[in-house]
Order: C-alpha cells, then sequence, then structure tokens
C-alpha cells in the first residue's frame, strides 16, 4: 500500500512481483477514488444536472420569449392570463369602490382582489428555457448515473493520472524525471481548462446555432441522454485539444522538430487549428472561438519548446565545461611533469646503466 502513495527512487530495486504489487495497489486505489468521486456526485446528482443543463437552458431562454415551442406557447398563454389577471383586478376594485353596489358584493369583490393577486404571483415574470427531455421511463435514472459517472472521471482525473505518473516516473533518470514531471503534471491542469473553455464557450455556442438553425419549422424536443454526450463530447474534446503544448513538447524533446521549424511552420499551424475547430459544431463565430485559443496554444508551445531546448543545452554545457575542467586540471598536471623533465627540471634522472 505505501507503494502506492509514495514516489519510487531511480536508484530502487525492484523484483517483478514487486511490480505488479505495485501496480495492483495502484489500480486500487485509483478504483476507490473513482467510487468515491462517483458517491459524491450522485449524491449531488441535482446540482450536476442544473449545471450542465445551464447552457441549453440560457441559450433556449430567447426562443421561448419569442413563443417558439411547446413551452414558448405556454409562456404566452401565461403572460395572457396574467394580463387578464391584471384587468380583473382593476374591476374588481373599481367595483368595489362604487356606491351603487350593494355592500355584500362590495366587500365579496375586495375579498377577491388578494386571493387573485396570489394566484397570479405564482406565474412566472421570466421565460424559462428548456430542460433536456426523457423518452423512457427509466431514462432519468440513467442519465443521472451517466453524468455523475462523467464528473466523477473527472474528479478522480488527477489521482489516476498521478498514480500512473507514480509508475512509470521511476523508469526515467533523474534529468529525464526533471523534463517528465512538469509536462505529466501540466496535462491534468490542460484538461480542466480545456473542459471548463468548452462549457463555457464551445457548448453555448454550439446550442445556440443548432437549436435557432429552422427552429420554426420543428417542434423542438432536446433529448437528455443524447444532450449529455453532446456536451461532455466537446468538453472532452476540448480537454484533449488543450494538450498540445504537452505534444510540442515532447516531440521538439524526442528531437523530431525544433522550435525554429514550429515558427516557419506557422501557417500550416493556422489551418491544422481551423481543421481541428471545423470538426466541432457551432457556426462561423464558434469556429473563430475554437480556432483562436488553438492557435495561442500552439504559439505557447513553441515559446515552452524553446525555453525547454535553451535549459537543456545549458545543462549540457555545463557538464562538458565541467568534464573538460577535469581532464584539464588532470591534463595540466602530467604536461608539466613532462615538460619539467623536458627542461632537466625536477628530480634528475638515474644514469642508464648498459654497455658503452
Amino acid at each position: 500500500m505505501a507503494t502506492a502513495i509514495r514516489m519510487i527512487g531511480h536508484e530502487e530495486r525492484m523484483s517483478l512481483v514487486d511490480h505488479l504489487e505495485e501496480l495492483r495497489w495502484r489500480l486500487i486505489v485509483s478504483v476507490v477514488a473513482f467510487v468515491v468521486a462517483f458517491g459524491l456526485c450522485f449524491w449531488q446528482n441535482h446540482a450536476l444536472l442544473k449545471l450542465i443543463n445551464g447552457p441549453l437552458v440560457q441559450q433556449t431562454e430567447q426562443q421561448v420569449s419569442e413563443g417558439h415551442g411547446t413551452l414558448g406557447q405556454i409562456w404566452h398563454v401565461q403572460q395572457g392570463v396574467v394580463g387578464v389577471a391584471k384587468g380583473t383586478e382593476a374591476i374588481a376594485k373599481t367595483l368595489s369602490e362604487a356606491g351603487t353596489l350593494p355592500s355584500s358584493t362590495r366587500a365579496a369583490l375586495r375579498a377577491e382582489i388578494p386571493r387573485l393577486k396570489a394566484q397570479v404571483a405564482h406565474i412566472p415574470r421570466h421565460p424559462t428555457g428548456y430542460v433536456p427531455a426523457t423518452l423512457g421511463i427509466g431514462e432519468p435514472f440513467t442519465a443521472t448515473i451517466t453524468v455523475a459517472l462523467y464528473f466523477a472521471l473527472l474528479i478522480a482525473l488527477p489521482v489516476i493520472l498521478f498514480e500512473l505518473y507514480g509508475f512509470v516516473v521511476p523508469a526515467f533518470t533523474p534529468a529525464e524525471r526533471r523534463v517528465a514531471t512538469p509536462v505529466l503534471l501540466a496535462v491534468p491542469l490542460l484538461f480542466a481548462v480545456g473542459a471548463a473553455f468548452g462549457y463555457y464557450v464551445v457548448v453555448p455556442a454550439a446550442v445556440h446555432f443548432l437549436q435557432n438553425f429552422n427552429s420554426n419549422e420543428f417542434n423542438v424536443i432536446v433529448q437528455a441522454s443524447s444532450y449529455y454526450k453532446f456536451a461532455v463530447t466537446i468538453m472532452i474534446a476540448m480537454g484533449l485539444v488543450f494538450q498540445v503544448p504537452v505534444a510540442v513538447l515532447g516531440v521538439t524533446q524526442a528531437g523530431v522538430v525544433t522550435p525554429q521549424q514550429l515558427r516557419k511552420g506557422r501557417r500550416y499551424a493556422i489551418v491544422a487549428c481551423a481543421a481541428i475547430a471545423a470538426f466541432l459544431p457551432g457556426d462561423a463565430v464558434t469556429l473563430a472561438l475554437e480556432t483562436a485559443p488553438l492557435y495561442v496554444l500552439y504559439e505557447l508551445s513553441i515559446l515552452l519548446a524553446a525555453a525547454m531546448v535553451r535549459r537543456t543545452e545549458r545543462t549540457r554545457r555545463r557538464a562538458e565545461q565541467a568534464a573538460l575542467a577535469l581532464a584539464g586540471a588532470g591534463g595540466g598536471d602530467g604536461t608539466g611533469r613532462r615538460r619539467r623533465r623536458r627542461h632537466g627540471g625536477g628530480r634528475a634522472r638515474p644514469a642508464r646503466v648498459g654497455p658503452a
């Protein structure tokens, strides 16, 4: 169990059985983290459903206020009822103050006014957007479980990545670990930023475009399972797309490309970013919103790659200078001894004994 919550040193020696035991405990910790996260998400499923339904509700409020769809028709009927109720209240108030009616009638009218106000107060004053519809008897339960699973995976992802990191990193040398550690730690952070960008920017824009496309010709009913799959797919896709800096750092550290080559390929990078964004749903505005951060990530990747290359070069030069200095110190002493011997310095060499 201890090997699942600590890092194994590069110098530590473990048998195959020890490696399998470590892998088993790390898998157990990952599963436990996911189960705990799922329990928490299922407990707070109402808040999570409200959160993921938010973009759909916000983007369809305008359709409801314009009278589109069933909710729009209900909204217009409700506003008509509010208008009739206010007119009836004004008439009842006028008649209750008129002296031509009997006192019992005026008292009855005055009693109806507060009751009428209380009933009208229950009618919404602002339009409410659509929430996803369920078509099967068990779909509310399955949709809730699906949303809880998605969010549990997002919450447990840092622990799962830490366990994966802890199992893989001991194979790296200390120098390789210094390079790999910040890269691997950036993976969950970039994924979270990408998923948040997908939720707050891409999903609302895509829903706005798709829900308003020929909406007058259809009675649009958004099914819960399809909408949740749509929203989560976009969030996961943006989370993966935001891994561009990690991928670029990986290929530059592997020597496949250099920062100079990446700078020369900016035109192709813009086309590639636009092509990736075109695969995600949305209109021209959404395409621009998706392409811009992708290109920013590409430029950021070039800066990070250049900084890593400079750091690697400085480390290599220091190592070479240290090796040369060490070799020079040893070589200098030998050269000095040879020079002293050549000029007669130092101790006199014994005379050679032999035949003349």
